[in-house]
C-alpha cells in the first residue's frame, strides 16, 4: 500500500508540481483545495505530467480550524505548500500576514494532532535576503520583519519563524524549503500567481522597461522535487534549504533570454531607479520591488545540493519553457 502525503494548496503552482512528483515517485495524495470547483483543472493539469489514479481533493481553508485533522488522517508526510503570493503589498497587511501564520499553525497542529511522521513548509527565500544589502547569505539569516521589507516578505518570515517555534515546542520534525523566484510551465495553462504574471507581462511588452533587479531563480519542477526529497532524507530534520541559483540573474538578462528565443516583445532596456520611485506612487507591485533595486545578494546553497540531492534545471530552459506553457 502507498504513503499518503497531504499537499496544502495544490491548486496553486507549486502546489501541482509537488502533487504530480509525489504522484510519479508512487505516492498517494490528498490535495486540500477551497472550493471543489478546481479541482477538475487541477486534475487535468496534473494528469499530462503524472498518474492520477491515486490523487483526491479535500475542502479545507487555511483560516478556519474546520476540518484539519479529518483530511490529514492516515497521512504520513504532510507538504504544506499554500500561502499567498502577492508582491503589491493590500491596505490591511493582515489579509496576507493571517492567512500565512495561522494556516501554518493550523497544518502544524493538526499534523501533532494525527502523528504525521515529518512535515516540508515552503516558505521564502525573501524570508532570509528581504531587506539585505548586497552579499552572501545562508540558512542563519533572517529577513526583520520589524524593517520596511513588504508585507509578502513580512509574512513568510513570520510564518516560517511560527513553523520553527512550534516544531521546537511541540518536538515535531519539520523541515523547509526556501524557494528564490520560481520558474517553470504551468500544468494548467492559466497565467496565475506573481511568476507566470511577470512572464506574461514580458513577452507581451507590458514593460518598455525593467528593473535594476537581481534575482536567485528555481525550476518549479526542482522545487517540487526537494520538497519530496526533504520529506524523507536523512539530515533533512530541522533544516532550512535554499533553494535558488548560485548566482543571481539580472532582469536584463532574464528578458534578454526569452527575446533571443523569440519574444521579440520583451525589453532589455533597464528602468532608472527615480523613475521606478515616481512609479511606485502609483502602482504598489513596483513599491513592491523597491527594496530589491539595485541590490546582488547570492546564497549558501551547498546543503540542498548535498541533503536533497539538488540537479538545478538550466534557466534558459526553465524561462522559455515558462513562456511556451502560457503563449
Amino acid at each position: 500500500m502507498s504513503e499518503k502525503v497531504m499537499v496544502t494548496g495544490v491548486t496553486g503552482y507549486i502546489g501541482q508540481h509537488c502533487g504530480a512528483e509525489l504522484l510519479r515517485q508512487g505516492y498517494e495524495v490528498v490535495g486540500t483545495i477551497r472550493s471543489m470547483e478546481k479541482a477538475e483543472a487541477v486534475r487535468e493539469g496534473i494528469a499530462k505530467v503524472a498518474p492520477i489514479d491515486n490523487l483526491t481533493f479535500i475542502e479545507a481553508d487555511l483560516t478556519s480550524d474546520e476540518g484539519w485533522s479529518e483530511a490529514m488522517a492516515g497521512c504520513k508526510y504532510v507538504l504544506h505548500v499554500a500561502s499567498p503570493f502577492i508582491i503589491a503589498d493590500p491596505e490591511d497587511e493582515n489579509e496576507m500576514i493571517s492567512p500565512a501564520v495561522d494556516g501554518t499553525l493550523r497544518v502544524l497542529s493538526a499534523a501533532k494532532a494525527v502523528g504525521v511522521e515529518r512535515t516540508v513548509v515552503t516558505s521564502s527565500l525573501i524570508a532570509i535576503i528581504a531587506g539585505k544589502l548586497s552579499g552572501h547569505y545562508g540558512t542563519d539569516s533572517w529577513s526583520d520583519p520589524n524593517e520596511e521589507i513588504g508585507t509578502y516578505a513580512k509574512s513568510k518570515t513570520l510564518a516560517e519563524q511560527a513553523a520553527w517555534e512550534f516544531a521546537k515546542a511541540n518536538d515535531i520534525d519539520l523541515a523547509v524549503i526556501n524557494p528564490g523566484g520560481v520558474m517553470g510551465p504551468t500544468l494548467t495553462g492559466k497565467v496565475e500567481g506573481e511568476s507566470l504574471t511577470m512572464i506574461s507581462d514580458i513577452i507581451s511588452g507590458k514593460y518598455p522597461l525593467v528593473p535594476d533587479i537581481c534575482i536567485g531563480f528555481i525550476d518549479v519542477r526542482d522545487v517540487a522535487k526537494l520538497h519530496v526529497s526533504a520529506m524523507t532524507a536523512d539530515g533533512a530534520v530541522g533544516k532550512r534549504f535554499i533553494a535558488s541559483s548560485d548566482e543571481p540573474l539580472h532582469f536584463t538578462e532574464v528578458t534578454g533570454i526569452l527575446k533571443n528565443a523569440g519574444y521579440k516583445k520583451a525589453s532589455t532596456r533597464q528602468a532608472p531607479k527615480f523613475l521606478l520611485k515616481i512609479m511606485s506612487l502609483f502602482d504598489d507591485q513596483v513599491k513592491g520591488l523597491l527594496p530589491m533595486v539595485g541590490e546582488r545578494q547570492t546564497v549558501a546553497n551547498q546543503e540542498t545540493y548535498e541533503i536533497l540531492g539538488w540537479e538545478p534545471t538550466p534557466m534558459n530552459q526553465s524561462l522559455i519553457e515558462t513562456a511556451e506553457s502560457i503563449s
